[in-house]
């Protein structure tokens, strides 16, 4: 079998495959939801059938925001961990049953909210309540991917116990790290699910205590983000480098900067709460402090990368202080979407430091500037990444080629892809600047003033919304293609290999034990006295409200 030569086997190709179809099934749903949210708000537009937009909205985020994401990392992260420590039969079978529960939970979340039983948007914040398989949905998704994690972690163990004292292969021990960092901040919301929304919503409780639901759907929703960041510089880190013709900058600062996302990006849900009342000021000021600490890996990978370009262009005889520039293969879509994506990050980790400061986050926050954010985070910088892993990723699962014509078509859809985001994120900070809010249909506000300031607006957000939804429809066409008609082939699975004169890694970066230790330390830390605070002195329960309002 061609996959076989590759060193992957036809069952490890089909698992990582059923996650990767599930995730781009989900592209097209959710943008399609996408399209539909930016016209209703332009006021253009009125959906049909008695659909309603917070249903829509609903679709969107949860579809694009948990589905899209977490099924395309799981299958990435599967073939990683095929390609360089393996998986067993066993643990093989066990990836397939967590694949299942996912799915199975996936289909009810999403059939809850098309029969409109479940219009509580991606966050789901409680006093709104949806029908109770809602919930039990997004906890089969999660408990699914815990198996993930165990399969992952199994394996490491497995690998280790037979090479002791060798250095662990970077790309398994990322993989590693960001199923622990999944894991823990999972803790949060499969909490507030299975012991709040569960028996709330099945009858079982007559209220809910919000300030509690919300602060453990924080303590997983920022780190949420870098779960879906980290697959992102595991590409940066490790494949971009082979793909460019370069090596590795440094093994040991890419392990650093993985090791500080796991201990910084979990006890900081605080800064998503500055205007939430019955939290002290003085803990918030604290994970405000913890979430600037986030800032130091992201500037690590930022120097590893372009160290690693120059590097490679000045091996390839380019001189002049931006001459290395000119060796990039800015006409492979392989790294021309991830190119792009870590530009545009450039500006989404500066709107990051906006949302965590206290001052400015008084101006912004709840706001259409922090979707905009969202958008130029997760929509560009990650999803940019995952479509251009998905070029080389797909052929190597499926035994095929990445013709010219499909990395034709792959640089249209990424500068498309580009156009659309950059008028739409563009417009959704600008209107947010002028107090625009998130979360909200289309309204002049009883013909407002300062309403009428952000309908061209929302005018420019339907049309970067059509744009990217051009480009949704283009990326599915290119990975039917991949999957299906591209001519059978082999394609190199690209891993790096580390500069040669790059220091030794230290052992200590390796040491499991400390890192886990410090994390929970940090999340005890942060958490403990706070949240022992707001249950003691918390108001009194909330009964639930279904939208529309009156419908329980």
């Amino acid at each position: 079998m061609i996959s076989e030569k590759l060193g992957l086997s036809k069952q490890e190709t089909k698992l990582s495959m059923a996650y990767i179809y599930v995730a781009f099934i989900s592209l097209l749903i959710g943008g399609l939801m996408g399209l539909l949210q930016t016209l209703v708000r332009s006021g253009t537009f009125t959906l049909p059938w008695g659909i309603d937009y917070y249903q829509v909205l609903t679709v969107h985020g949860v579809i694009l925001g948990l589905v899209l994401t977490t099924f395309f990392i799981i299958g990435f992260q599967y073939a990683l961990i095929n390609k360089t420590i393996g998986l067993t039969v066993k643990q093989r079978k066990i990836s397939w049953v967590g694949f299942w529960i996912m799915l199975v939970g996936t289909i009810m979340s999403s059939i809850t909210i098309l029969l409109g039983k479940a219009s509580v948007l991606y966050t789901f914040y409680a006093p709104l309540k949806a029908h109770s398989a809602f919930y039990i949905g997004l906890a089969l998704v999660i408990i699914g991917s815990w198996v993930a994690c165990f399969v992952n972690f199994r394996q490491m163990f497995l690998w280790r116990k037979d090479h002791k004292n060798e250095k662990s292969p970077l790309l398994a021990f990322m993989v590693v790290i960001n199923m622990l960092l999944w894991f823990i901040a999972t803790l949060g919301v499969a909490s507030t699910v299975l012991i709040q929304f569960i028996p709330w919503s099945l009858g079982y409780a007559d209220t809910i205590n919000i300030l509690v639901s919300r602060t453990l759907f924080w303590y997983f929703g920022h780190p949420l983000v870098y779960f879906w960041l980290l697959p992102a510089y595991m590409a940066w880190y490790a494949i971009i480098p082979k793909i460019i013709g370069g090596k590795i900058f440094s093994d040991s600062l890419a392990r650093l900067a993985f090791v500080l996302f796991l201990m910084f990006s979990i006890p900081v849900g605080f800064h998503h709460q500055l205007t939430e009342p019955g939290i002290d000021p003085m803990w918030k000021f604290i994970q405000v402090v913890l979430t600037f600490m986030v800032i130091i890996p992201s500037l690590l990978t930022a120097f590893s990368m372009f160290a690693m370009f120059e590097i490679t262009g000045r091996k390839k005889g380019f001189q002049g202080i931006f001459g290395w520039v000119k060796h990039l293969p800015w006409k492979d879509v392989r790294f021309f979407a991830p190119m792009v994506g870590m530009l545009a990050f450039i500006p989404a980790g500066t709107g990051g430091i906006i949302n965590a400061s206290h001052q400015l986050n008084a101006v912004v926050h709840n706001t259409i500037w922090v979707t905009g954010h969202f958008h130029l985070t997760v929509a560009t910088t990650v999803i940019l990444t995952f479509f251009g892993i998905s070029y080389w990723l797909i052929p190597v699962l499926t035994g095929r080629k990445l013709t010219a014509d499909i990395n034709k078509l792959g640089m249209i859809q990424t500068i498309i892809w580009t156009i659309g985001m950059t008028i739409m994120s563009g417009s959704m900070h600008i209107a947010g600047l002028f107090g625009a809010p998130r979360r909200s249909a289309y309204s002049t506000y009883g013909g407002t003033e300062q309403a009428s300031e952000w309908i061209g607006y929302q005018y420019s957000q339907a049309i970067g919304g059509s744009i990217l939804f051009i480009g949704i429809i283009l990326m599915v066409y290119i990975i039917i293609k991949l999957a299906f008609f591209a001519p059978k082939g082999i394609e190199e699975f690209p891993i790096a290999e580390e500069e040669p004169d790059a220091e030794p890694t230290p052992k200590f970066l390796e040491n499991w034990k400390l890192w886990i230790g410090l994390t929970i330390a940090l999340i005890l830390f942060a958490y403990t006295i706070p949240f022992i605070e707001i249950i003691q002195h918390s108001p009194p329960g909330s009964p639930p409200f279904a939208w529309p309002i009156g419908n329980n």
